[in-house]
This record gives C-alpha cells, structure tokens and sequence, in this order.
C-alpha cells in the first residue's frame, strides 16, 4: 500500500463545501475534530455560481441561512428573496468567518477502503492521496443533472440544455421554447424565457401555486409538520398548499397569461415534437427544468451504489460502508437536508454520530 504523508491525512475528509459541506464543517470544528474539506470548484460557492443569472431563493434572507450565522438581508429596494450572487457572497464569507479548512480546486476520483492498520478509506484525488477514518459525501446534485428519455430525441436539430446549463433568456429571443419541468425551477425559467421568446409549459401534471404571501418559510414549516406527522401515527399530515413560490418574475409572468401548462409530448421529430392527440409542432429548443440525481461516482469502487445513483443509508450514514456519510441529497439523507436551512440539522446529527464512531474506532497508537 502507497504510503500517505501526514498532511494528507485527517480524520474526517469532507467532500465538497457548498452550501451542506460548510455546514458539517462548521458543527466538525465545535466539536474539535480534525478535519478537512476538499472543493472541485475553483472559488467558493458551490453550485451557487453555475445556476442562471437571474436566479433567486424563494425563502428571505433569514430563513435561507446556514447554522452559527444568519444570512444578511438584501437592501430595502429588493425584493426580499436572495439573489444568487448574495447566496455566492454569503457561503464566501459563512466559509472565512469559521475559519473552514478548504482545499480547492480538488477534484475527487475515487474513494476506496484502506487496507492500512489505520482502517478508514483511501480518497484518490487529483491532488493526491487521502487517509481519513470517516468520508462525509456533501458533493450535491448538480453535476448529475437528470434529463428524461424520449424517442426521437438524438434526431432533434434543436437545442436542448438542461437548467444547471441555462444562463439567461437572450440566447432564445424570437424562438419557439418548451420549459419541461413543473418545479420552481421550470416556473422561474419560463417566466424570464417568456419574454422574448413563445414558450410553451410543459409538465407531468398542473402546476399548484402557491398564494403571493406566501414563501419558502411557510414550506419548510409545513413540510416539517407533515414530516412529523408521518413519523409518528398521532395525527395526519396537514394538506400541502402547493408548490411553486409567486416570487416577482412569476408573478409577472402570471398577469402576462403565461403561466398555463400541458402535458408531455409523446416523442420528437427532426424539427420539433409530437403531442398525444398526434399533432406535430415545430419547436427550436427545449430547456429541460427535470431535476437532478446524486453525483457520487466517485463511489463506485466500494461496490454501494444503488440503480437510481443512491446509497443505502440510515438517514446520513451509509448502511452498508461504516464510517461514510451523505449529507444534502434530499430526504433519503436527512429531512429537508437539500435546502440551506434545513442542512444544518442532518449536519449536526452527523457530527454526532461521527464522534461517536470516532471514539468507538480509536486510531492505533505507535
């Protein structure tokens, strides 16, 4: 086995430190473990600088923050919902305040059992080796964006990019446009798209708005109640509201009467799609609002991942590879664990669990 110098060992490796990455960082360093986080991006931010230029949060500032530090409000004259550009700013400075230990750029390649009296795992990296008795995965989604499979679609001479490569509108103006995706994501990208372009809404079912006072405060703290409510067999959950947050652009989109949707077309031709009813339309791009599946290849050689992209875990901790953990993925990883505010919950439950594995798995003394 290659031998790994001193400072390229930790105790706790960090993979990633976006937004779910800084926050196990943050309860690591209250805890006082050794740790350190190594980031594929260039500067800080996470996925944060890649979303589209007009992109915004649907929750104000203080609810959209990350645990020890709220994030600061947007000036009077904006909207009250975060830009993307002060989320960017936030993490930078969430990340320096806490005096987090980031490498970056580092790009993962693999992570593999060690096979050295240390135990632990082996994290090959572009910069070297890693040893390190506990890997938390906190790498997101965004370099696994999902796009659905329809037939004809290597035949189609339009564009087609997904929403974690849209930029802005200008690129589409005077086109045809079909925005696929009934999340906030899609409702956002259709309202800036439609006003230079005929955009056409399509999604799997009709979309459910949200009432204008209400924003992703409100849908944090119903989607805790119904958590609870499911957890426990005491009482049902209470009825969702809806989906997509009325942040300004979609409310403006509303009064333009462009908000309808319809269904999936059924496969493309060369020029455009074909609808269920069979009738044809020509169409020069589709910019697929369809989500995204973990992007944890890099776990492959430890023979865990699952079909769809996941790994077994109970909520954070991998079932099957003691000492790993997935923090941010979504509800499989942790309630509400993909959003800024609720992240910091499955941080701290990680944290703890790390330290007790820690202590239970004491490194060998020389």
């Amino acid at each position: 086995m290659a031998t790994v110098s001193d400072e390229f060992t930790t105790d706790v490796l960090v993979i990633g430190a976006g937004q779910s990455g800084l926050a196990v960082g943050y309860y690591l360093r209250r805890a006082g473990l050794n740790f350190v986080l190594l980031d594929d991006q260039p500067a800080p931010g996470g996925a944060w600088p890649h979303g589209w230029d007009s992109l915004r949060l649907f929750s104000p500032a203080d609810a959209s923050s990350l645990p020890g530090w709220l994030m600061p409000r947007p000036p009077a004259a904006d909207s009250g919902f975060p830009t993307r550009d002060a989320v960017i700013d936030y993490l930078k400075q969430y990340e320096q305040r806490y005096e987090l230990p980031v490498r970056r750029p580092v790009r993962v390649a693999a992570v593999r059992r060690s096979s050295g009296s240390v135990g632990g795992f082996m994290v090959e990296t572009d910069a070297g080796t890693w040893q390190a008795r506990a890997v938390v995965c906190a790498t997101g989604s965004w370099r696994n964006p999902f796009v659905p499979v329809y037939p004809g679609q290597a035949d189609f001479s339009g564009v087609q990019l997904h929403s974690a490569q849209y930029q802005q509108a200008a690129p589409f103006a005077g086109q045809r446009v079909l925005v696929v995706g009934g999340g906030n994501s899609g409702a956002q990208v259709l309202a800036e798209v439609s006003q230079v372009a005929h955009t056409t809404w399509v999604t799997e079912k009709e979309p459910r708005f949200l009432p204008d006072d209400v924003d992703g405060r409100v849908l944090f703290t119903q989607a805790t109640q119904r958590y609870h409510a499911l957890s426990g067999a005491a009482a049902a959950p209470p009825p969702t509201l809806g989906d997509i947050v009325m942040v300004p652009p979609v409310q403006d989109a509303r009064g333009r009467g462009v908000l309808g949707s319809v269904r999936p077309f059924v496969r493309f031709t060369p020029t455009g799609v074909v609808w269920a009813d069979g009738r044809e339309e020509s169409v020069d791009a589709v910019i697929w609002c369809t989500g995204f599946r973990p992007a944890l290849s890099f776990l492959a050689g430890l023979g865990i991942l699952q079909p769809d992209g996941r790994v077994a875990t109970e909520v954070a901790r991998a079932t099957a590879a003691p000492g790993l953990w997935l923090v941010g993925y979504g509800t499989w990883t942790g309630f509400a664990s993909a959003t800024i505010i609720g992240v910091g919950r499955s941080a701290r439950a990680t944290t703890d669990e790390i330290k007790a594995f820690l202590a239970l798995n004491q490194a060998p003394t020389e």
